[in-house]
């Protein structure tokens, strides 16, 4: 995957493109990306994949004219148009597959294919959301992953743990904070924006993946979002949480061969 960039309106946009097949948009969480990421890596071999930063994220810069949920969708649009691209496949990780639903509904006839993985966006009093943003980055494994040495592995290979070098912990806080400025934006206090009463928008086929052990946002919202998106499919995956595309990669790639 090589790392471009592209201008938009608002602010130069960085994003990662590689791979060869379809064109598929993919659309980070509040984690942002890892370095090499493996799932980008796995759809790269079916796809060509474009995998743009939010502002705040990696090395982009901020962007302070985009202050609310309807700003990101509009920019995330801006995006597609800026690549050249035309009813892209559109697939979203959680705060991004709040936005790619956002995108489906706000312009539903001009996205035919979108996937949604394990997305935020709407709130269900039962079942509330953990406040990601009042934990410390060694309670995150706990609620990310259903594997929780594994999801500490893995974030620690991307830098994100290692509190005993000063310096580290300094980079961290600071990249720490862009990124959260970013997602609390659109997530907090809770992600609630609208988007459960725009959902009958969207036209798009629509498949839904969740992990069945998601203790972030739990299952419950899978059933949620498939009664609200007509004809949206479920793909519910074992040993699997909020993680889940790096958890069980394989699964989530077959899940988009829905759309062959």
């Amino acid at each position: 995957m090589e790392l471009r960039t592209i201008a938009t309106p608002h602010v130069p946009v960085r994003y990662f493109e590689g791979g060869s097949g379809p064109a598929l948009v993919f659309l980070h969480g509040a984690g942002g990306l890892l370095p090499q990421d493996p799932f980008l890596a796995a759809l790269a071999r079916k796809y060509r994949v474009y995998a743009p930063l939010l502002p705040g994220y990696g090395d982009s810069e901020d962007c302070s004219e985009l202050r609310d949920m309807i700003d990101f969708t509009l920019h995330s649009w801006d995006v597609v148009e800026a690549l050249g691209l035309d009813d892209p496949i559109l697939v979203g990780h959680s705060m991004g597959g709040m936005i790619a639903a956002e995108m489906a509904a706000v312009a539903p006839n001009d996205v035919s294919r979108l996937a949604l993985l394990a997305p935020a966006g709407l709130w269900l009093d039962q079942f509330p959301i953990p406040d990601i943003f009042s934990m410390l980055p060694f309670q995150l494994a706990a609620f990310l992953f259903y594997d929780e040495k594994f999801g500490a592995q893995l974030m620690g290979a991307a830098g994100t743990m290692n509190f005993g070098d000063p310096e580290w912990l300094k980079m961290f806080l600071v990249r720490n904070a862009r990124q959260l400025g970013t997602a609390g934006k659109i997530l907090f206090p809770i992600p609630d924006r609208g988007l459960g009463g725009r959902l009958y928008r969207i036209k798009a086929r629509t498949v839904i993946v969740w992990g069945e052990n998601d203790k972030l946002i739990p299952p419950a919202y899978a059933e949620r979002f498939r009664a609200g998106i007509a004809g949206a499919e479920l793909v519910m995956i074992r040993e699997a949480a909020h993680m889940v595309p790096l958890e069980q990669t394989a699964q989530v790639v077959a899940a988009l061969d829905r759309f062959a």
